[in-house]
């Protein structure tokens, strides 16, 4: 029998050294490196994997008719991130944060392939069968075609998996579980990355969908090797603030799908609910009379949402001044803080400054730069902006305010709601139809909307 070797893993990107590092050259992570015993491949293993003979076809003579094969939840929401539905023989990876939702997401989606008459085994290696019990009760889930099992072992999942060939197969957590055939510690490089690929395997197959469901790190970003994503067919991110009930499902990467969608839904006492409004949530308890205080419209996906921005600048009585903000990227405020700074003369680099954005959704492009300019200068003069304003563009290093995609539709979402008054990128401006103008300003630089805004 072949004697194992050592080898020394990152346990952040999966890099293997010949050496044990303090910090690792590829992720630049300091204290990620440890050593694992890896096994010799012989010859003769790489047989054990062949379970089948190999299927020549013809690309012309394949079935494509890939959207018959979907399956639909009742959820349309995931569906919408998904393409239409779960394709068998996929793989999807789902992380977010702990507490976040992704147990009772999979448990709906459970519930909702059961109700197909299909078959699902739920595999979980952190809560007993009496816990997802309570779960499915709690969530109206009746589990008639749902086979639980608590286990964290490689080898028996996979004999389950044979004895029962489930039309899903749900595993929570990928990272729990661990192969005899690794001397490695559940949840190390080598344990995930082999896991995966035999569940890889055996869903191709069968023809089986399986459902990971993966840790992330404080980065936010899923837990394990880079190359777990490129296994996989189907990346997606469940987020949200866990104090919040807002939560977003959005698609990374999808083999059989746009990634350009994103789902929405509410957490409350019976599960998740889809949002089939969410602008209108976001903005049900939005104060008409307070500075600091502005909406912008944003683009996730392929829809717009209606959001509130708040800001608070306040005396500093430290040297440091606080800089803090949720929801929206820290350097982005800073550059808008700059820009404020030298090119307008308003100082206010010095205090201390908040910024939120309202539900716990999280912002990543850069349509919302003016209006964040616009409400902390709006919360340093104590000038409120008007309720029904709306702002949105991309501001420049030079204070110029470029355009944004889709300006015609951020535009029409923000009339449902109320707004009637709207200051935009002058370039975006000359885009929109005289049907949908009214009410519209064009600016071509930062101290131009705060002429017109906050004068």
């Amino acid at each position: 029998m072949a004697k194992a070797k050592s080898a020394f893993q990152c346990q952040e990107c999966g890099t293997t050294l010949p050496r044990w590092s303090g910090k690792c050259p590829e992720c630049q992570q300091w204290g990620t490196i440890s050593e694992e015993r890896v096994p010799l491949v012989t010859a003769s293993s790489g047989k054990k994997a062949i379970h089948q003979p190999l299927v020549k076809q013809r690309l012309n003579e394949i079935d494509s008719s890939m959207e018959q094969q979907r399956i639909p939840t009742e959820m349309k929401e995931f569906n919408r991130v998904m393409g239409g539905g779960i394709v068998p023989g996929s793989m999807i990876l789902l992380g977010g944060d702990p507490g976040i939702g992704k147990s009772t997401l999979t448990m709906q989606i459970a519930g909702d392939i059961s109700c197909s008459r299909l078959s699902v085994l739920y595999i979980s290696g952190e809560e007993s069968p009496q816990q997802l019990k309570m779960r499915s009760q709690r969530l109206g889930v009746e589990g008639y075609n749902i086979t639980v099992c608590t286990s964290t072992s490689l080898e028996e999942v996979l004999a389950l998996q044979s004895q029962l060939e489930p039309d899903l197969l749900i595993v929570d957590s990928i990272q729990t579980l661990a192969s005899n055939d690794i001397e490695s510690a559940p949840g190390t490089v080598s344990q995930i990355r082999h896991a995966t690929a035999m569940l890889m395997n055996i869903a191709k197959l069968h023809n089986m969908a399986v459902i990971l469901v993966g840790h992330v790190t404080k980065e936010g970003v899923l837990a394990g090797p880079r190359a777990l994503e490129h296994l996989v067919d189907v990346v997606l991110y469940f987020e949200g603030d866990r104090f919040q009930n807002f939560r977003i499902l959005r698609g990374v990467k999808n083999r059989f799908g746009s990634t350009n969608e994103v789902g929405v839904f509410e957490m409350g006492a019976q599960g998740l609910m889809e949002v089939a409004n969410p602008s209108e949530m976001l903005l049900a308890e939005k104060p008409s009379d307070s500075s600091g205080s502005v909406a912008t419209a944003t683009i996730e996906g392929s829809r717009p949402l209606i959001v509130e921005i708040q800001s608070l600048v306040s005396s500093s009585y430290f040297g440091n001044p606080v800089r803090s903000t949720i929801g929206i990227e820290r350097s982005r405020v800073g550059m808008v803080l700059a820009v404020l700074e030298k090119r307008l003369g308003i100082n206010i680099s010095n205090n201390d400054i908040y910024t939120n954005i309202i539900g716990g959704l999280k912002i990543s492009e850069t349509s919302a730069d003016l209006a964040v300019a616009a409400s902390l200068v709006s919360s340093f003069r104590n000038q409120p902006i008007p309720a029904d304003t709306l702002l949105f563009g991309e501001i420049g290093l030079t204070g110029e305010i470029r355009s944004v995609s889709q300006p015609d539709v951020r535009l029409q979402e923000a009339r449902k709601l109320g707004f009637h008054h709207f200051i935009i990128p002058w370039h975006s401006a000359k885009k929109i139809p005289p049907s949908n103008d009214k009410g519209v300003v064009g600016v071509s630089s930062v101290e131009q909307m705060i002429d017109h805004l906050l004068r």
